[in-house]
């Protein structure tokens, strides 16, 4: 375990900065009680990045995410948001000290730096096999659903439409449509292990890659396409120990033009988003629009639900994804509460801990937050003890997800679980020794 008094002191910075920021929104000081827990949250951020030597350390990423993405809320730009309830700013703090101790407590403590995976043909060849099974299983499912849906969602002029491309009997077929995304990071790991590439199987994975980019892109998801970038880029920050400043930002910059190039083909306006989210200030572009309230109403979609909710629900939010793969949603369509407390029907995202206060409130949170610094603080003692290479996809994505904590329920998600189980068998295929 770390020194204490180090602990302590960057914990308390913690602590002090949450309850001055408290201190301010309660006076009405919404630019200070933000600025404040965004400064936080970047020192935080910096601090971490320097102890454990990785950009994409889970702990640093979840603090820039959780710590900075409530900061951002606190800003008030938008008459969609309230004063939050005690309830609601004790949750958060709860949420972030109980991460803190999964992630610190009975552990010790060494930099993220590790192996990079050695070149290993026998394995490069079974993910160039996954890559393409990948591939002709995202294909086929995404070709069947057009033609039984009817339309293609980038084509459709309804601002929506992607919300609704997907068929609810068959909702593996979507989720195999969609597997795809898992392409670009299994990319940058057959790269770093493969050795004497075939210039066939680099087309092929480069047709595969094309198809991964493609889809996101028909269906108009904005979060599938940055979800693929992201875990790639972690991946590809991992295993590359020596990685130059340059190459740093061209990755920045790939995802910014990706977020605006999909942002854009939504065909939305900016004077209709700003109407839609009563920003206080119309004349906001549509690429800052989106992004501030998709981090900031979050947090007051959450204290929307400490302030309406009329009684917890005990565990039947959380074991959803459960009900949904095994198909149990169809025949007891009851099973899972359905009422979601939101700030305007528009905004449906939420953060990673909705519904594990919709279960069991401060309790839930706890619980759920001290979980998920358990399983962060355990995939970073993997990664450098195991000698397979798709540990590296697991990491990439629970780093997305941490990265993305302000966004919705991951963990209560179906398609969450069901990409890690994807990446459980993969993992198991590639490490599969006969001896």
């Amino acid at each position: 375990m770390r020194e204490r008094n180090k602990i302590i002191l960057e914990y308390g910075t913690y602590m002090l900065s949450f309850f001055v920021s408290y201190i301010a929104s309660l006076a009405d000081w919404y630019y200070v009680s933000g600025v404040i827990l965004i400064i936080e949250a970047v020192y935080l951020y910096v601090h971490w990045v320097r102890e454990s030597g990785s950009l994409v350390e889970l702990r640093a990423l979840f603090t820039l995410a959780w710590v900075g993405g409530q900061g951002i809320s606190c800003l008030k730009l938008s008459t969609l948001q309230d004063i939050w309830s005690y309830i609601t700013w004790l949750s958060f703090f709860v949420i972030y000290i109980a991460f803190g101790i999964g992630y610190e407590w009975g552990r010790k403590y060494s930099r993220v730096e590790g192996k990079e995976p050695e070149k290993d043909e026998r394995k490069a060849d079974r993910l160039f096999r996954c890559i393409m099974a990948l591939l002709g299983i995202s294909v086929v499912c995404f070709t069947i659903e057009i033609f039984q849906i009817g339309y293609i969602p980038v084509f459709s002029d309804e601002p929506y439409s992607y919300s609704y491309f997907q068929m609810s009997a068959l909702h593996y077929l979507h989720y195999c449509a969609i597997s795809c995304i898992l392409i670009p990071g299994l990319t940058v790991l057959w790269k770093k292990i493969s050795s004497g590439e075939r210039r066939w199987k680099s087309a092929a994975v480069i047709a595969a890659n094309v198809a991964a980019f493609a889809v996101p892109f028909l269906y108009v998801s904005r979060f599938q396409f940055l979800f693929e970038i992201g875990v790639a880029a972690v991946i590809y920050i991992l295993v590359n120990k020596n990685m130059r400043k340059r190459t740093l930002i061209l990755l920045e910059i790939v995802v910014c033009a990706a977020y605006v190039i999909i942002t854009l083909s939504q065909k939305r306006d900016a004077t209709y988003l700003n109407n839609v989210f009563k920003m206080k200030y119309a004349q906001m572009p549509v690429f800052l629009t989106q992004p501030y309230i998709y981090i900031a109403n979050n947090f007051d979609n959450f204290d929307c639900l400490v302030k309406n909710l009329p009684k917890f629900t005990y565990g039947l939010r959380m074991i959803f994804p459960f009900v949904s793969l095994t198909g149990l949603k169809f025949v007891m369509p009851n099973l899972v509460p359905a009422t979601l407390y939101l700030t305007s029907t528009e905004l449906t995202t939420l953060t990673m801990f909705y519904d594990a206060y919709y279960d069991l409130g401060v309790v839930g949170v706890f619980i759920l937050a001290l979980i998920i610094g358990i399983v962060a603080k355990v995939v970073i003692d993997i990664i450098k003890k195991s000698d397979n290479p798709v540990v590296y996809l697991l990491y990439g994505q629970i780093a997305v997800y941490l990265a993305l904590a302000f966004f919705t329920t991951w963990f209560s998600s179906p398609a969450t679980w069901f990409w890690l189980i994807l990446t459980g068998i993969i993992y198991c295929y590639v490490g599969y020794d006969k001896r």
